[in-house]
């Protein structure tokens, strides 16, 4: 099971910076779960727990990158059209069945072993044959259409390194070398609940004063998407003591807790005391925008992280901050999220003392860059505005005015959800 340190991430300030809470987690928070092997058909979205070495070249034998004619460089003239006689045929998984000879060429064809001898290969569109002859034109340079052995990976060489998140090309690299399976971390336990009295589950009743509930749905989508096994602790009341009760019920068996709702500073919100009297809160306010109130700690050794209410404020914290515990507690190698820069299509003003988040979309601009164009509006319930926009312009502190026309930094939704 994952677990933090008793002192990981004190801090004493009471207002935490984005950079300083992302510094905090890559310098205390290191994988503490298992490993397993599993077959690589499986292995999708797992992070890679030990080094993938490679046991042979690949490809394992020098071949034809091209439908054509093996010939020896040497036999070519320089200036003129060479004329060969045909002498054998090479196909993947059919290499020449006799020795090729000085002075001949040799029909080959995309994937074939290199017969041994010739080093170049001419595409069968430059060529022309005719009578067992082929008229070879002028120009061509050594060793031209001809893959070396161990040219993607050669025998000895690590492929992949430990915490690689393994896409479907990883998974092609390590087949292509042979392997059935890969040895891979367990999948992170994430136990998973809402609080609040208004929040009901999506097909019940709604009595007035009600919602329903899309921050669980949408954390059980992302924390999915990360490759995490999510348990779904469901909806606690406005109760200190429920509260209380679930987070410790959670804590057991699971490798983290993660909360939407009641970290704020109302008469309502118990998750903030609850996780004092079980463990420890580190942080619980961020200088961000959408998302001041984000708790981190821990309950025993367990991390504890504990999102806003409102669903946007939900996401872009999770993006931010979550995401990259997840990924770190996963065992997965720190690799933070690109970001481009881009036009700023809107004015912008805000507080300087604090990193904001701009929901946009990119338009195409007439000189062919691109223009970051802002959601009309900026409340942090509006959940359509995360659908229409492609990212989030990050406008950090210090700054504390955007105008049209000037460049800022641009993080692409691409960039952050699975």
């Amino acid at each position: 099971m994952a677990q933090l340190s008793d002192d990981c991430f004190a801090f004493g300030g009471d207002l935490l910076s984005i950079a300083a809470a992302l510094a905090l987690l890559e310098g205390k928070v290191t994988p503490q779960v298992e490993t397993e092997s599993v077959p690589l058909k499986e292995a999708r979205g797992r992070i890679l727990a030990a080094p993938l070495v490679a046991a042979r070249d690949v490809p394992p034998h020098d071949n034809s990158a091209v439908d054509g004619y093996a010939v020896y460089f040497d036999d070519l003239a320089a200036s003129a059209p060479t004329v060969l006689p045909v002498a054998g045929r090479a196909a993947a998984g059919h290499p020449l069945a006799h020795a090729a000879r000085r002075g001949q060429a040799v029909r080959i064809f995309t994937g074939a072993p290199m017969p041994p001898g010739p080093d170049t290969v001419l595409m069968q569109e430059d060529c022309s044959e005719a009578d067992g002859l082929v008229r070879i034109p002028a120009g061509i340079k050594r060793g031209a259409n001809r893959r070396r052995a161990g040219e993607d990976a050669k025998a000895g060489a690590t492929v992949l390194a430990p915490g690689r998140r393994l896409r479907p090309q990883e998974l092609g690299l390590a087949a292509a070398l042979g392997c059935t399976g890969l040895p891979v971390y367990r999948k992170l336990r994430v136990a998973l609940f809402s609080t609040g009295d208004e929040v009901r589950d999506p097909g019940e009743d709604l009595p007035p004063g009600a919602i329903y509930d899309a921050n669980r749905y949408m954390l059980h989508a992302l924390l999915s998407g990360l490759g995490a096994a999510v348990t779904d602790v469901g909806i606690l009341p406005d109760r200190a003591a429920a509260i209380r009760a679930a987070l410790a019920t959670a804590a057991d068996g699971h490798d983290l807790v993660v909360t939407s709702g009641g970290v704020s500073t109302g008469e309502e919100d118990h998750v903030k005391a609850a996780v004092e009297a079980l463990g420890r809160l580190h942080f619980w306010r961020l200088a961000i925008k959408p998302g001041r109130p984000v708790a981190m700690g821990q309950i025993g050794r367990v991390p504890f992280m504990g999102l806003p209410g409102n669903p946007v404020a939900v996401m872009v914290t999770f993006l931010l901050l979550a995401r990259p515990l997840v990924l770190r507690l996963s065992g997965a190698l720190a690799a933070p999220p690109l970001r481009f820069r881009v036009t700023a299509g809107f004015d912008y003003k805000k507080h300087s003392n604090r990193c904001e988040y701009v929901r946009a979309r990119l338009v195409r601009g007439a000189a062919g860059g691109w223009t970051a164009e802002k959601f009309p509006r900026d409340g942090a319930g509006i959940l359509t505005s995360m659908i229409e926009s492609d990212g989030l312009v990050e406008i950090g502190e210090g700054v504390s005015r955007v105008a049209a026309g000037s460049a800022v930094e641009f993080l692409p939704f691409s960039e952050v959800i699975a």
